[in-house]
């Protein structure tokens, strides 16, 4: 009798577990392409408008994105699954039939419960370590497209417009230009024209163009007393509408655990408020034990929606997301009000959720 109890257990088990996972993959996989789509049209519309890129730099870029965007869509393709599968489970009778056999709510749902830890974990890697590294990565490989197209711009025999700045070169090869015009206007009227046999294009430290080096240059200057011959071995002309700008360092919402935890040993040391700092190493933590509460939650609402359409599920998901992020945005606009503990108020829906949803499951035992 025992064994025959602890086989339709497992059964019982594998067969939630099987249907909640198969909601998971599509509910990860839709939150996790919108994502996806927003960071696409926020970040690589940069890399779309390069002619140096390619379908395989692209899809390479992309990949790099998931890991970011996978950190937020498992908690919350976690509590969709959650209220869609016990939901349907619900309206199909199903739960009923469990609790008829003798078997609680609270049994039932030992793997489903199981599978949020496990999900905590990944959460936390994504988050903590995976997504910042890969979110960097994915920077770095965007800035150095933009960084190489600098010259691309340069067509060889033809004008390039550069704000006040009109440039010409008959050809290009890489960094070197020969045979270079230079025209520069103020209030539309031109008041500098030169010409140089060979051009050379100056780079920052990070690789961004910045100036154009004229060797053995002659020219025109318009002066007070009209049009002055000029020439020189070499002059630097700086062209200021060249994209240039410096790679910053990350974000400390792009930081992994270890360089946050690193960044806030260096601020005490200086005597510096590392309470921002806190608010990010606990938001990271808070939101990966999301998936937890999420699904303590999903279930016993999805059980009381007892509906099989998906848009309740879906309605009631996006309302408990709202709810939890309100405290996420509330905390890191305290993060310069120590006195405040915004670190702390991270936690506050997590044990929300987690004790509501403990209180909800015992109920619907109660009322089996």
């Amino acid at each position: 009798m025992r064994r025959w109890v602890r086989e339709s257990m497992k059964t019982l088990h594998l067969y939630l577990l099987r249907q909640v996972m198969a909601t998971l993959v599509v509910t990860v996989s839709v939150f996790a392409f919108v994502l996806l789509l927003g960071n696409v049209l926020k970040d690589v519309l940069d890399l779309l408008a390069s002619p140096r890129t390619t379908a395989g730099l692209l899809f390479q870029a992309l990949g790099l994105l998931i890991p970011f965007v996978l950190s937020f869509a498992l908690p919350i393709g976690m509590l969709t699954a959650s209220l869609l599968t016990f939901g349907r489970l619900s309206a199909d009778q199903e739960l009923t039939a469990i609790r008829a056999g003798g078997i609680s709510l609270a049994s039932a749902i030992v793997p489903v419960v199981a599978l949020s830890l496990v999900l905590c974990g990944v959460c936390f890697w994504f988050i903590g370590d995976l997504g910042p590294r890969s979110r960097v990565a994915f920077k770095e490989l965007r800035d150095s497209v933009l960084r190489s197209q600098a010259t691309l711009s340069l067509g060889e025999g033809r004008y390039l417009e550069l704000g006040s700045v009109t440039l010409y070169a008959r050809k290009v090869d890489g960094d070197l230009l020969r045979d270079v015009r230079i025209f520069a206007f103020t209030n539309g009227v031109c008041y500098l024209d030169l010409f140089a046999p060979e051009a050379e294009l100056r780079r920052d430290s990070n690789r961004f163009p910045t100036a154009l080096s004229l060797r053995n240059f002659q020219g025109l200057v318009q002066m007070a007393g009209g049009w002055q011959g000029i020439s020189a071995e070499e002059r630097i002309e700086p062209i200021a509408n060249f994209r240039s700008a410096k790679l910053d360092p990350p974000k400390l919402s792009e930081m992994s655990m270890r360089q946050l935890l690193d960044e806030r040993t260096k601020r005490r040391a200086e005597k510096v408020d590392v309470t921002p700092i806190e608010v990010q190493i606990h938001r990271q933590a808070a939101f990966s034990f999301a998936c937890l509460g999420f699904t303590l939650v999903g279930i016993p609402l999805g059980i009381r929606a007892h509906r099989r359409e998906t848009n309740i599920g879906v309605a009631m998901a996006l309302l408990l997301l709202l709810l939890y992020y309100s405290f996420i945005i509330v905390a890191q606009s305290l993060d310069t009000k120590p006195n405040w503990y915004p670190q702390y108020l991270l936690w506050i829906p997590n044990l929300l959720f987690q004790v509501a949803g403990v209180y909800l499951i015992r109920r619907a035992d109660g009322r089996a």
